[in-house]
């Protein structure tokens, strides 16, 4: 039976990257995988997605300055698209799985189960370590409805060789949004379905009504209140039944009503980790409720946000602590985007949290349409409400509206971990006209 110091459990970007600096440390590491070297992201995921969006974003812009320079939009080719995505998801795989090995990581293929808290059964192999890391990430959650079969997920969408007539979404998170955004583009009757009236309910109630109204713009239908019970397949397709009398007719039906982490097939029990439909229980050292085992990523019960970047910095984390740095995880302010039609990003305090406290904070709500970055594009939809201290003047929060928005949260989280003052910024020359120029007019 082999042992190491360390196991991690998932070679996704969090486990990848803690591999590698385990590895630094002199340390004898292997890594267990049971699909995908490189993990969801760069396979299945925000990777491949934002490949998606660049024709969206090419065909978008070209159609705003239709008569303004542009005289034709271009069409969207979806199966040319999707052979230049497989440029990039094809080599991730193996790609990862030869850096580990090269860098001196011993990579083991299959599926996990604890035996005990210090010894995993992988196929026919036991493998014993003083400490193991799960990262075994997320998947996409399926809803329990009668025809629940005939959904198909983002991973499928991610690699639909056409693109079909009609298609429905199923549930009203982002990656419905940003999916019925390309699929609408590519030429689609699009349909979003969600069960009550409050989608992307962690985004400003405004900016979401914003994003809808553009989105409905291009021909997405949007059925709100509708909790969908049956699917039936059929001639033409599928048909969506609710309790309700809804009925719907698609081609194509995805379940986007959230994600599930993967930490109910480990036997988790026999190694005396709690955890539950949220996740794995950690502390604020990313320590589980066995000791020498730890949780890092999608798979963890947090309030933070479930994404990529995340889960790297609780591998740089993690590898510190590991190293004898005894402080506990501090999570920065850390943005997240919805890539829709027009993009949606957030980061710190929220405007309905601000609101409760008016004489701490301040909120600037500001129609960007008329300023040069957003006119020059003659972009249909440009908005920002940012927050900042009355007490010093620091931003702490925002939300931005545009095409702009991905990139320009960004700053806006740095001036947040930094607390950057409008003086601060004043010290700042910016590049002009940029985005980020227009930075010290929002602060």
């Amino acid at each position: 039976m082999e042992k190491f110091d360390v196991v991690i459990i998932g070679a996704g970007p969090g486990g990848g990257a803690l591999a590698y600096d385990l590895k630094a440390q002199n340390l004898k590491v292997a890594v267990v995988e049971e699909n995908l070297w490189g993990g969801t992201c760069p396979n299945r995921g925000c990777d491949s997605k934002k490949v998606l969006i660049s024709a969206l974003d090419a065909k978008r812009h070209a159609e705003h300055l239709v008569g303004k320079g542009i005289q034709k939009a271009p069409e969207i080719n979806w199966v040319d698209l999707m052979k230049f995505e497989k440029t990039f998801t094809d080599p991730v795989s193996s790609g990862t799985k030869k850096g580990l090995e090269d860098a001196g990581i011993t990579v083991i293929d299959g599926s996990v189960k604890f035996k005990d808290a210090h010894t995993i059964q992988v196929g026919e192999k036991q493998i014993q370590a003083d400490k193991f890391v799960i990262a075994t990430g997320a998947r996409p959650g399926i809803l329990e409805i009668d025809g629940k079969k005939h959904f198909k997920t983002s991973t499928d969408f991610l690699k639909m060789p056409t693109m079909p007539k009609i298609i429905t979404f199923v549930g009203g998170g982002y990656i419905a949004f940003e999916f019925a955004a390309i699929a609408s583009a590519a030429g689609a009757q699009v349909h979003i379905v969600h069960h009550n009236d409050r989608p992307l309910k962690a985004f400003p109630k405004a900016d979401v009504k914003r994003l809808i109204s553009q989105l409905e713009e291009n021909g997405v239908q949007f059925h709100f209140g509708v909790d969908v019970s049956r699917i039936d397949k059929n001639a033409q397709g599928f048909e969506l039944v609710s309790a309700q009398g809804f009925s719907l007719q698609t081609n194509e039906v995805f379940c986007t009503a959230g994600r599930v982490p993967n930490d109910d097939a480990l036997a988790l029990e026999q190694a005396g980790v709690t955890y539950s439909k949220r996740g794995i229980q950690v502390n604020d050292h990313l320590q589980t409720t066995a000791e020498n085992i730890f949780a890092i990523g999608d798979v963890v019960d947090k309030s933070q946000p479930k994404l990529t970047p995340v889960s790297g910095f609780e591998a740089q984390y993690l590898a510190g602590y590991l190293a004898g740095n005894q402080a506990a995880i501090t999570y920065p302010a850390i943005p997240t985007v919805v890539y829709g039609e027009t993009r949606l990003a957030m980061v710190g305090i929220k405007a309905s949290e601000a609101e409760k406290d008016a004489d701490q904070f301040e909120i600037k709500d500001l129609d960007l349409m008329s300023w040069f970055t957003y006119r020059r594009l003659n972009e249909p939809l440009a908005h920002a409400t940012v927050i900042t201290s009355r007490k010093t003047g620091a931003v702490v929060g925002a939300s931005l509206m545009s095409s702009e928005a991905d990139d320009f949260i960004n700053y806006f989280a740095m001036a947040i971990n930094g607390q950057l003052t409008p003086e601060n910024l004043k010290q700042t020359i910016f590049s002009y006209p940029t985005a980020a120029s227009d930075l010290s007019y929002l602060i």
